[in-house]
């Protein structure tokens, strides 16, 4: 009997120790994240141990996630759901059932996360959410199944999108699909939030684009890869869901799988000389609000010798890091919406985006969620169901409501 005690308080001790992490008491439902964290953490001692003897490479096991959450695409009574193809990408079609009397519909394309490494548009999160949206705003949703690294490095994923994108901004897509051209928006979460920026930008200045967007929604962005050392990625490096080292792997294989970039980038050190004078576009010291500067203190990354690489011609690239472009570029941009979280790497980046584009002249609507956590809004459903996610969903979907 004492024996069994003793096994029974271990094992409780034990899975106690494994489930339980240090998440900051200021993040809602804070013991249901590390619940959900128990799992994430799981998953990735399994992908370190395969790739450390070499069974399957790092994002070739988290891809588990994506095929996991994956659902078969229906029609329900209220959408029509059919797969697509625009210009060589696969993409999904979301039409509303709700008769228009006439009316031509708004538009968005959604663009999913998952690091440019992961995730699909055929995942259940992003399914429910193109449901929401087609249903609620009465208007068509398409949503982008861009290629995946690391067998796919920038600017493929990016080409995807824009091919796409202007596949369906062509005047007989748009017919097809009875769309009014004047009320079509960009949106994306995380990964997907970083091409949605760079979408709206390069549009803006592609001359045989007539079609122009009338709002960009952004979803706690990536929008830089100079400077992985501003206070978010200090504060929240050991975050549940998107730790640092997990978004530095995500930027390094996104450009490379050559394994001295995530090296370089997890020091800071991987900018050159040719990338430094576009670091002044992503000095936090001056773009971010002294509320969140905290107790960190601005110290410009380190720029090495030249560097004429492919590497690092894609890191300073707009097309990758949204926030390095002229001022100039930001003022035609449309009207935006930015969401941020407290308690993500990625904060500063969506923050500093939003205070350039404010300084630009374009009209921002920024809402920061001081107790969420990265991908936060994609948590609603059971097990992983958080009221913060609920919120940010129905604030989402309204501001598109008002704003397209």
């Amino acid at each position: 009997m004492g024996s069994k005690v003793i096994f029974l308080l271990l094992t409780g001790a034990l899975t106690a120790y494994y489930i339980y992490s240090p998440i900051p008491d200021g993040v809602e439902e804070k013991w249901k994240l590390m619940l959900a964290d128990s799992f994430f953490r799981s998953l990735s001692h399994l992908v370190d141990f395969t790739e450390l003897v070499g069974l399957k490479d790092y994002m070739g096991v988290m891809m588990f996630i994506t095929f996991a959450e994956r659902v078969p695409l229906s029609t329900d009574n209220n959408v029509t759901v059919t797969e697509s193809v625009f210009n060589g990408v696969e993409v999904v079609v979301y039409e509303p059932h709700r008769h228009s009397n006439g009316e031509l519909r708004r538009a968005v394309i959604y663009l999913h996360g998952g690091g440019w490494c992961l995730g699909s548009s055929r995942m259940g999160p992003y399914d429910l959410l193109a449901r929401r949206i087609a249903n609620e705003l009465n208007a068509v949703v398409v949503s982008v199944e861009y290629r995946l690294a690391p067998a796919h490095h920038f600017p493929v994923q990016f080409d995807d999108v824009y091919g796409a994108v202007k596949h369906f901004l062509k005047d007989a897509t748009l017919a097809q699909y009875s769309v009014d051209v004047k009320r079509i928006a960009v949106s994306g979460d995380s990964a997907g939030g970083n091409l949605a920026a760079a979408l709206a930008q390069q549009l803006q200045q592609d001359p045989e684009q007539q079609v122009e967007l009338k709002a960009q929604a952004l979803l706690y962005p990536a929008l830089q890869t100079l400077d992985l050392n501003t206070p978010s990625y200090q504060q929240n490096a050991h975050m549940p869901i998107l730790p640092r080292t997990l978004m530095v792997r995500f930027w390094s294989e996104y450009f490379t799988t050559d394994k001295s970039l995530y090296e370089a980038m997890m020091t800071n050190s991987h900018n050159s000389l040719e990338s430094s004078h576009l670091l002044k576009f992503v000095n936090w010291s001056v773009f971010l609000p002294e509320t969140y500067r905290l107790r960190y203190n601005y110290t410009a990354p380190s720029t090495g010798s030249s560097d004429n690489s492919k590497t690092i011609s894609a890191i300073t690239d707009p097309r990758a890091s949204p926030l390095l472009v002229e001022d100039a570029q930001l003022k035609v941009l449309p009207r935006a919406y930015i969401m941020t979280c407290e308690y993500d790497v990625l904060r500063d980046d969506g923050i500093m985006y939003a205070t350039r584009l404010r300084r630009a002249g374009v009209q921002v609507t920024h809402e920061h969620y001081k107790g969420g956590f990265h991908g936060a809004m994609m948590f609603t459903v059971w097990p992983t169901d958080f009221q913060i996610g609920h919120r940010m969903l129905n604030n989402y979907i309204g501001w598109l409501d008002e704003n397209l």
